[in-house]
């Protein structure tokens, strides 16, 4: 008898990816961009500037070996902040107030799961096309896979909530300071220009996800052999809940006074943080500190003693390891990349054939060179700094509008965080959610051909109409 193929762990996978990027290293020849500082302190590729490097030093042996703690190092922030939310979780969880709230949510929404989804789809969107929320996600993994699991569904749809509404935000990015605002800075445009036409793909792209989450939803409440995580369980002592602990939220009690402070204390921490990322500019360390100090604030309502917190505190941040570990060897595939010279020699090369297109189709090829960018380059805007300074001009000799080239990089950088495994939020709240990485393929590439394709209508049409 043939022996059935089983899929390698996530580990695995990434690990094989961190390798054959040592192996490309050797294949593909070093290159470089002359780069210059920008007013903002930040390095920009200077247009036409490529060349290549042979004087480039080849990448060790163990190059795949070293750049493992080399990714950790590199990621340290995001994984300190799991660690966090971890252990605040597991904290929250012993007060029994996260069950208390999701149990009354329940009995709000219990009948009405479309709009839950539908809302949450569009609240996760709106966060990421407006101030690039993306890590931010990760508190609301635990609470989203109690309350799908406890309607009847899975958590492929509670994590599909979440990251089709960051793929669909982030694609079509209407004010998102992290990508459009700087694309269109680099591009010589206007800060916020051509607003109104993202504000339409934004809400086209928002209904192709609902209607994808909704659709497996369905199926899912029908017959629950038809989840995609049937038969995956969920990692011991981690913070997302097991099935028959998110069921029994349908028996649970009122909340509590004490509780109902708790969850007050919660809410003032969000719209700090809201405030703090707009006006303050915060980053990761900021927010670290935030959920430290909201930890500290829920133990103290509970009157939970200071070793009982350590205790729970200790075993919610432990229960997040294999989630560090895998952030931080998707990590080590960028690492190598850097390391062998040849990230700017593959978006050279990959861009190379887009200036030979004509018009929309040339507006189409930017897509898919942004698209394939943001594998090597997984930050957005890292990714404008390097891509935008050739596909301005690039536009420019093709006939297309530069806010078209804007758009393309958007759409590109925007879609593909949510399938590619060196975006470490993806990555992140996957393994959170104690999901595979090829089960989440094969929930989200039916939505990614939806979105390819409306977004390669959406750019013939901006070229179409002059849009500028």
């Amino acid at each position: 008898m043939k022996r059935k193929f089983k899929v390698p762990h996530t580990l695995v996978i990434l690990f094989s990816m961190v390798v054959l990027a040592q192996i490309l290293t050797y294949v593909i020849p070093a290159g470089s961009f002359e780069r210059v500082e920008t007013e903002t302190g930040r390095m920009q590729v200077v247009p036409g500037s490529f060349h290549l490097t042979p004087e480039a030093p080849a990448v060790s042996p163990f190059a795949s070996l070293t750049a493992i703690p080399k990714g950790f190092s590199s990621a340290h922030e995001i994984i300190f902040f799991v660690f966090i939310i971890g252990g605040m979780f597991a904290v929250l969880r012993a007060t029994g107030t996260l069950e208390a709230a999701m149990a009354s949510l329940l009995r709000r929404w219990g009948r009405q799961p479309f709009w839950l989804i539908a809302g949450g789809i569009t609240m996760f969107a709106f966060g990421s096309t407006t101030v690039g929320f993306g890590e931010e996600y990760y508190p609301f993994v635990p609470v989203l896979v109690s309350l799908c699991v406890a309607l009847g569904y899975d958590r492929m749809t509670a994590i599909g909530i979440i990251m089709i509404g960051y793929g669909a935000g982030y694609g079509p990015a209407f004010i998102n300071p992290f990508t459009t605002l700087i694309a269109q800075d680099i591009a010589g445009l206007e800060p916020a220009s051509g607003a109104w036409y993202r504000l339409i793909c934004f809400c086209v792209f928002v209904g192709i996800g609902i209607h994808h989450v909704w659709s497996y939803a369905k199926r899912v409440g029908n017959d629950p052999s038809a989840s995609l995580v049937a038969d995956v369980e969920v990692p011991p002592g981690s913070a997302i809940p097991t099935d028959e602990e998110a069921a029994s939220l349908n028996d649970m009690p009122p909340m509590t006074r004490v509780q109902k402070l708790i969850m007050l204390a919660i809410g003032l921490a969000m719209v700090i943080l809201i405030y703090g990322m707009i006006a303050l500019k915060w980053g990761l360390f900021e927010m670290q500190g935030l959920f430290a100090g909201l930890t500290l604030v829920i133990a103290i309502i509970a009157r939970m003693s200071p070793n009982r917190t350590a205790h729970e505190f200790s075993i919610g941040a432990g229960s997040l390891t294999s989630v560090a570990l895998l952030i931080g060897v998707a990590r080590a595939i960028q690492v190598v990349l850097d390391e062998g010279g040849i990230v700017d020699t593959m978006v050279y090369g990959i861009s190379v054939p887009v200036s030979q297109l004509p018009g929309a189709i040339s507006a189409i090829g930017m897509f898919f060179v942004q698209s394939h960018a943001n594998f090597f380059i997984p930050s957005g805007s890292g990714q404008a700094y390097v891509t935008m300074p050739i596909m301005a001009p690039l536009a420019d000799l093709v006939g297309v509008s530069r806010q078209v080239a804007v758009l393309a990089f958007q759409f590109g950088d925007g879609f593909s965080n949510i399938v590619i495994p060196t975006q470490y939020v993806l990555i992140g709240i996957l393994a959170m959610a104690g999901i595979p990485y090829d089960r989440w393929l094969k929930f989200v590439l039916p939505f990614m051909i939806k979105v390819t394709i409306a977004a390669s209508a959406a750019l013939a049409i901006a070229v179409m109409i002059g849009y500028s």
